[in-house]
């Protein structure tokens, strides 16, 4: 991790988002930005609030196929926080999942789907769900299910912390 020391003078967490069909797409899954700014007709660039929670989506291919499937669940950093770096991401943030390869990707793009269907916000979840669900499908085991009873916990944790 990198001690946070430079900052944009706005203190968001900067995505860029690229769109070149059948190339490159970079897409948020989930979260809720605070600004948008239009770069160009392929380019755009989504701006976080810290302590936002995100997914962030990259896949690429070339002649041959698909050479890159990626998704990372993210938490925007505050000013002064350590972060991690991630590409098309400034200054970086506290990468809760990081899952590469389309079959991958797909179970976590799933898990959040099921979360959904709780009628619960992805960005809302506890964070040491998404680090389970990142551990347990490195360890090629299948996550356990977000349930009522943890988002109901995790909230009444979240109303007692300093």
């Amino acid at each position: 991790m990198i001690a946070a020391t430079r900052h944009a003078p706005d203190d968001l967490v900067h995505v860029e988002l690229t769109w070149l069909e059948k190339r490159q797409e970079n897409w948020i899954r989930f979260g809720t930005h605070a600004q948008e700014q239009i770069v160009d007709r392929h380019r755009r660039i989504l701006s976080y609030r810290p302590g936002t929670v995100f997914a962030f989506v990259r896949w690429a291919a070339n002649d041959f196929g698909t050479i890159i499937s990626r998704i990372d669940i993210v938490r925007a950093i505050a000013r002064g926080e350590a972060y991690q770096t991630l590409p098309f991401v400034r200054p970086g943030g506290d990468i809760l999942l990081k899952v590469e390869s389309w079959p991958k990707v797909e179970r976590v793009l799933q898990a959040i789907d099921a979360v959904q269907r709780l009628d619960i916000e992805p960005e809302l979840v506890s964070p040491d769900h998404w680090r389970h669900i990142h551990n347990r499908i490195t360890a090629g085991h299948a996550p356990r299910a977000y349930t009522l009873d943890q988002h109901r916990a995790f909230l009444l944790r979240k109303r007692i912390e300093p």
